[in-house]
C-alpha cells in the first residue's frame, strides 16, 4: 500500500524568511551567509506518456531512474540541489527545530521496554536502552502465570549490534522455532522491504550459515523446526513473489517453491494458524482472496485450497482445536463471523454463525483463544474489541472511557492464555497495554506508555461531525491543551487525513504533537471517506470512481471547523503521507486557499502515470483501488481529473514541505520530485515550496527511533513559523 509509517512535503528567487515576513509582519531576513539562494530549476525534457485513451506530455519524466542501488548522476545532482536548497532555506529555523527535537526526545523514556507476553513457556518483550536507536528482543522462561523466579534474561537479537555499518536498519520480523532454540528473523538494510532472512542458535548465540536474500517480512516454522517458509520479493515489482520453503543447512537455491501466484494483482502472505498446525497462504486483493494451507507437520505437501477465490467475496480464516473461524463479507457488507468444524471449511452448508452482520459496526479481525474469541470491530469511527464466547451471540464490548479513542487487539500468540491483550489510546491518552480476563472481563493495565513531563489533566479531546456537500457526516477527532487553546476562531489547527485502502485513521496519542498543543495548536484527525472508519460503505464511497469524495470530505470538514470557530481561518495547516499525500496534493489543487501550510510526505501525486505502468511496484495490486486506466477509458479520465501532478494550475498554493526517500519502494522518489518541479514553475504565489530528500531511507523515513524525530521537528518548525509562533 502507498501508506504512511504507521505511522508516517519555492519560490523563484524568494527566501522562506521573506515569505514569512510577508505574512506575519516579521522583519525580512536572509539566509545565513548572504542573499537567499535561488531554487533549483531542473531542465524540461518533454516525454510523451502514451496510453490507449490519450497521450500526455511529462516534461520532468527524465527524473525517473529505476536502478535498485544507484541513480544517474543528473538525477542525483538535482536531488542534492533540492536538499541543499531546503537546508539553506530552513537554516534560520534551526534553533527552533533543535528546541522542538529536544522537547520531543525529552518525552521519551529512553530506557524502556514493552510489557512481557507469554507464549508457550517463555515470556517475550522488546527493550530499548539509554541512547540507543534500535530494539533489543528479549525473553526469559516461565509459565502462563509469571516468569520463573530467578530465570535469567536472554538477549535474542540486539538491533543496535545488527545495525552497525548500515545507514538504514529494521528488524522486520522474528520467529522462534518450535523447540525454542533457534530464532529466524528478517532484516531490511535499505528501506525497500527487500529483507535478508537469517537464523541464530540461541543456545550458543552463533548465527547459522543459512542466509536468504530478497525476502519479504514474514516467516513460519515447520513443526519439526527443520525448515522455514518465507515469501520472496519480486525483484522488479518489489511485491510478493513465490512462497518458498528452506531446509536448514541446505543452499537457498535448492529451496522448494510452495506456491507461485500467477495473478499479480494479488498480494501473497503467510502466517501460522493459531494452533500451529497449518501454514496459511493468503492471496489477497481488495475485492477477493483465497486461502491455501500446508500441514506444518508435513511441510513438503503441496498446498490445499481451503477457501477458493470468488469475485467480490473476501474470507479470512484461522483454526484452533479442530475448528475454523471465518470472517466473511458474503451477504455481509461489514463482515460476519462464522465457524466450521475441521474438514467442513469448504462446505458452507455446515458453517455456523458466531457473530451476525451489523450495519452499525464492522468486523476488522479476530484472535482465537481457548477462553473465547476476541473480535476487532469498528463503530462510530472508533476501534473497539468485543469478547465473544465460542457458542456465539453478541458477547460484550470492552468499555472505552473516551468518545474519540482506539482499542485494538495486541499480540496474542498463545491461545492458552486466560486473558486477551489489547491496546488502548486516544489523542490525549498515551497508549496503554491491557490484559482483559476472558471469563470475568476484569481489566489489568500492564503498562501505560511513559511520557516524561506530560500531564494528562492539562489536555482534552472531542469528537465532532462535519456535514459533507452530499449529506454525509464526517467524523472529526480533535485534541488541545486547555490553558493554551480556546474555541474562539483565533488559534491555529493542524489537520491530518489519509482516506484510502479501507485503512482507518484511528484517534491515537501523538507524542510529538504535544509540542504543538503546548504552543496553542489544536490537532485534528479528519476521518474522510476511503478509510473504513465508519465501515465498508465509508471505504467503498471513497475509492475507484468515488475517490473524489475523500478530497471533498477534507475540504468540507476544514470549512466546518473554521465556520464553527475551531480554527483561525488564516492559520489552518494540513499534513498527510503516501496516499494521504495524494489527498494533500488534490486538496491543494482544489482549495489551496483554505490552508496556510501543508506537509506532503512521500506523496502518491502522479497517480495516472503510475497506474498506467505495470512495471512500477504496487501498480497491478492497486488497480482495484484506483481503477485500471489501461483497460478503462472511464478510469483513465476519472484519475486524470484528480491526479495532483496533472492538475497543477497557475494559481496560488499554500506553503509546502514535501518529503521523499530515495529508496522508497511504495511511492518512488521521482513522483514528489516531478511534482515539486512542475508546481514551482506554475504556481503564482510567493509561499515557500521545499523538498526534503532522505538519501538513505525508504517509505517510512529513517529507521532509528530518535533519527526519525528530526523530520517531525522540521515540519513542526515550518508550521510554527508560518503561524507566527517562534517559541
Amino acid at each position: 500500500m502507498r501508506t504512511p509509517a504507521t505511522a508516517t512535503r519555492l519560490i523563484l528567487g524568494t527566501s522562506l524568511a521573506a515569505a514569512m515576513a510577508a505574512c506575519s509582519g516579521a522583519p525580512r531576513a536572509q539566509a545565513p551567509g548572504g542573499p537567499a539562494p535561488a531554487p533549483p530549476v531542473p531542465r524540461q525534457d518533454p516525454h510523451v506518456v502514451r496510453s490507449p485513451h490519450g497521450d500526455r506530455v511529462d516534461e520532468y519524466y527524465w527524473l525517473r531512474d529505476d536502478h535498485p542501488s544507484r541513480k544517474r548522476d543528473d538525477v542525483m545532482e538535482h536531488l542534492r540541489a533540492e536538499q541543499a536548497y531546503t537546508e539553506a532555506m530552513l537554516a534560520r529555523l534551526q534553533p527552533l527545530q533543535d528546541r522542538l527535537l529536544a522537547e520531543i526526545r525529552g518525552r521519551i523514556k529512553e530506557d524502556d521496554s514493552t510489557p512481557p507476553q507469554h507464549d508457550r513457556g517463555w515470556w517475550y518483550w522488546t527493550a530499548f536502552r539509554q541512547g540507543q536507536e534500535y530494539p533489543v528482543l528479549m525473553r526469559r522462561t516461565g509459565d502462563a502465570a509469571a516468569p520463573a523466579p530467578g530465570a535469567p534474561e536472554q538477549v535474542m537479537l540486539d538491533g543496535n549490534e545488527l545495525a552497525k555499518g548500515h545507514d538504514y536498519f529494521r528488524i522486520s520480523s522474528a520467529e522462534v522455532s518450535p523447540d525454542g532454540w533457534i530464532v529466524a528473523w528478517t532484516q531490511d538494510t535499505v528501506g525497500r522491504r527487500g529483507n535478508s532472512l537469517r537464523l541464530r542458535d540461541l543456545r550458543t548465540g552463533a548465527d547459522l550459515p543459512d542466509r536468504i536474500e530478497g525476502t519479504l517480512e514474514p516467516i513460519v516454522w515447520s513443526a519439526d523446526g527443520k525448515s522455514v517458509f518465507y515469501v520472496r520479493q519480486d525483484p522488479v515489482l518489489l511485491q510478493s513473489g513465490p512462497v518458498c520453503r528452506h531446509v536448514l543447512g541446505t543452499p537457498p537455491e535448492s529451496d522448494m517453491v510452495v506456491h507461485d501466484e500467477a495473478d499479480k494483482t494479488l498480494f501473497t502472505g503467510i502466517e501460522a494458524s493459531s494452533d500451529d498446525e497449518f501454514l496459511l497462504i493468503t492471496m489477497e486483493g481488495f475485492d477477493t482472496n483465497e486461502l491455501r494451507t500446508v500441514p506444518l507437520a508435513r511441510p513438503s505437501e503441496r498446498p490445499s485450497v481451503v477457501l477458493p477465490r470468488e469475485p467480490g467475496v473476501r474470507n479470512y480464516a484461522d483454526r484452533l482445536d479442530g475448528r475454523w473461524v471465518i470472517r466473511t463479507n458474503r451477504e455481509a457488507r461489514n463482515f460476519r463471523l462464522l465457524q466450521a468444524p475441521a474438514g467442513a471449511e469448504g462446505d458452507r452448508s455446515r458453517w455456523q454463525e458466531l457473530l451476525p452482520h451489523r450495519t452499525d459496526a464492522a468486523i476488522d479481525g479476530f484472535a482465537l483463544l481457548r477462553g473465547g474469541i476476541a473480535v476487532q470491530e469498528r463503530s462510530d469511527a472508533n476501534a473497539r474489541v468485543r469478547v465473544l464466547p465460542w457458542g456465539g451471540g453478541t458477547g460484550a464490548a470492552i468499555p472505552s472511557p473516551e468518545e474519540a479513542s482506539s482499542m485494538t487487539l495486541g499480540g496474542n500468540p498463545d491461545p492458552a492464555n486466560a486473558s486477551v491483550r489489547v491496546s488502548y489510546t486516544s489523542m490525549v491518552t498515551p497508549r496503554r497495554t491491557i490484559d482483559v480476563d476472558l471469563r470475568t472481563g476484569a481489566q489489568q493495565v500492564r503498562k501505560e506508555q511513559p511520557v516524561v513531563g506530560y500531564d494528562r489533566s492539562l489536555y482534552d479531546s472531542a469528537r465532532t461531525w462535519a456535514p459533507s456537500r452530499d449529506g454525509k457526516r464526517i467524523p472529526v477527532s480533535i485534541a488541545w491543551r486547555r490553558d493554551a487553546w480556546a474555541r474562539d476562531g483565533a488559534h491555529p489547527i493542524l489537520l491530518e487525513g489519509y482516506g484510502a485502502y479501507g485503512s482507518p485513521s484511528d484517534a491515537q496519542f501523538d507524542l510529538a504533537g504535544v509540542s504543538l498543543m503546548d504552543r496553542g495548536f489544536a490537532l485534528a484527525t479528519l476521518h474522510v471517506r476511503g478509510g473504513a472508519d465508519l465501515g465498508q460503505d465509508w471505504y467503498e464511497d471513497g475509492r475507484l470512481l468515488r475517490k473524489r469524495n475523500s478530497f471533498n470530505d477534507f475540504v468540507d470538514a476544514t470549512d466546518f471547523l473554521v465556520r464553527e470557530r475551531w480554527a483561525d481561518p488564516r492559520r489552518v495547516f494540513a499534513t498527510g503521507g503516501s496516499a494521504g499525500g495524494l489527498l494533500m496534493g488534490a486538496v491543494a489543487n482544489m482549495a489551496g486557499d483554505r490552508y496556510r501550510g501543508m506537509g506532503v510526505h512521500v506523496p502518491f501525486v502522479d497517480a495516472l502515470t503510475t497506474m498506467l505502468d505495470a512495471s512500477i511496484p504496487l501498480t497491478t495490486n492497486e488497480w482495484t483501488q484506483w481503477g485500471n486506466p489501461l483497460e478503462s477509458r472511464e478510469a483513465y479520465e476519472y484519475i486524470l481529473s484528480y491526479s495532483p501532478y496533472d492538475n497543477i494550475r497557475a494559481q496560488p498554493y499554500p506553503a509546502m514541505l514535501v518529503t521523499t526517500g530515495l529508496w522508497d519502494s511504495q511511492v518512488m522518489y521521482f513522483e514528489p520530485a516531478k511534482y515539486v518541479a512542475r508546481l514551482r514553475r506554475m504556481k503564482t504565489d510567493p509561499n515557500p515550496l521545499l523538498m526534503h530528500v532522505n538519501m538513505a531511507a525508504g517509505h517510512g523515513g529513517k529507521s532509528g527511533r530518535f533519527e526519525r524525530l528530526a523530520q517531525v521537528a522540521q515540519e513542526q518548525a515550518f508550521f510554527l513559523d508560518l503561524a507566527g509562533i517562534d517559541r
